[in-house]
């Protein structure tokens, strides 16, 4: 899937991207949002098209806006955006005084921080690393909104690890394509972590 927030806007998948922000923005009025975690409950889901263009629809309503790309193993949110990878959260949290390497997009508002050179480490290490949540609550205070991207919840542990530092988790299935035992064994990874599920995105 591309990012139909560029590509197509007119579109009806865009228009289902600027409800889900409509859902988000309902959601926070009882809690604050400024963390989103996307967790795709399997490797047939394309959870970095649904950050990505959440994404774009959050920076389109004038909010300041960080796409994380906190999948470790294989990742893409770079791609998607045209941006250079090679730099990343990876690198910056082995320098957490230094500014986070973010990369600019041709839309307003809108970073992305990629995952970066993720040679030789252990992702879910990483991710489950003080410094990781130390990160997230950096980047929280600079932008309004934080999408981030992981890997799925059924074949790793990196997504379940992440929610609990998230406002918010928004779990990805794909139709016909997601396991009914899979999509339900995330359910219940992110019930234990305690989360707060804001609901799901399923793809065509």
């Amino acid at each position: 899937m591309t990012l139909v927030m560029l590509t197509q806007p007119n579109s009806r998948a865009a228009e289902a991207y600027r409800a889900l922000r409509a859902n988000l923005a309902l959601a926070a009025l009882e809690q604050p949002l400024r963390v989103v975690l996307i967790a795709p409950a399997d490797p047939a889901t394309d959870a970095a098209s649904v950050a990505g263009n959440l994404a774009i629809a959050l920076a389109n309503a004038e909010q300041r806006v960080i796409a994380v790309d906190a999948d470790l193993r294989q990742p893409s949110l770079h791609l998607r955006f045209g941006v250079d990878g090679t730099r990343g959260l990876v690198e910056w949290l082995g320098a957490l005084e230094s500014a986070p390497p973010l990369c600019s997009t041709s839309v307003a508002g809108l970073h992305v921080l990629p995952a970066g050179t993720h040679t030789n480490v252990v992702a879910a290490d990483v991710v489950a690393s003080r410094r990781m949540a130390q990160a997230l609550n950096t980047l929280r205070e600079l932008a309004d909104a934080v999408v981030v991207c992981a890997p799925p919840l059924s074949t790793y542990t990196d997504a379940a690890v992440l929610a609990p530092h998230a406002d918010g988790v928004v779990l990805v299935v794909a139709a016909h394509r997601t396991r009914r035992t899979d999509a339900k064994r995330a359910q219940i990874l992110l019930e234990r972590a305690h989360v707060r599920l804001l609901g799901a995105v399923l793809l065509e």
